[in-house]
């Protein structure tokens, strides 16, 4: 093995690991319309700011986010829905266009159960029939 190999294989891995998220599977992304809260620490400080924002669709795995005002926003922040009970799933920002719309990704899948609760508290008309399962 040449004394090169080794700071190919580096190079490699780093590659794979900026694309991870995105050769992951992509799940469909659904109109839905829930307030929400991005907590986030700022410049490395104990306690979380939060802003409030909106969710405009989601999948299991990503969701797209809009926001009212623009303002810095870290690689890491927490997505908080307190209308249906879900407190902070971890996400990774993807991308922020010029419209104050965030692109995020979920650490985590979120379950079903999460999805659905979700939609029964969205005040979008798709989801308008939609009623909460509480023998699940």
């Amino acid at each position: 093995m040449s004394s090169a190999a080794p700071g190919i294989i580096r190079h490699f891995l780093n590659r794979e690991e900026l694309f991870m998220y995105d050769r992951e599977a992509s799940y469909p992304l659904e109109d839905t319309r829930n307030e929400a809260r991005i907590e986030f620490t700022e410049k490395g400080m104990q306690h979380l700011s939060s802003r409030r924002c909106e969710i405009i669709k989601i999948s299991k795995s990503s969701a797209l986010i809009g926001i009212l005002t623009q303002f810095q926003l870290p690689e890491n922040f927490y997505l908080d829905i307190p209308s249906a009970r879900i407190p902070l799933i971890g996400c990774l920002l993807k991308r922020v266009h010029s419209n104050n719309i965030i692109e995020a990704r979920f650490l985590r899948l979120l379950s079903d159960r999460d999805l659905n609760r979700i939609f029964v508290y969205s005040t979008h008309p798709n989801h308008r029939n939609r009623t909460l399962d509480i023998y699940r």
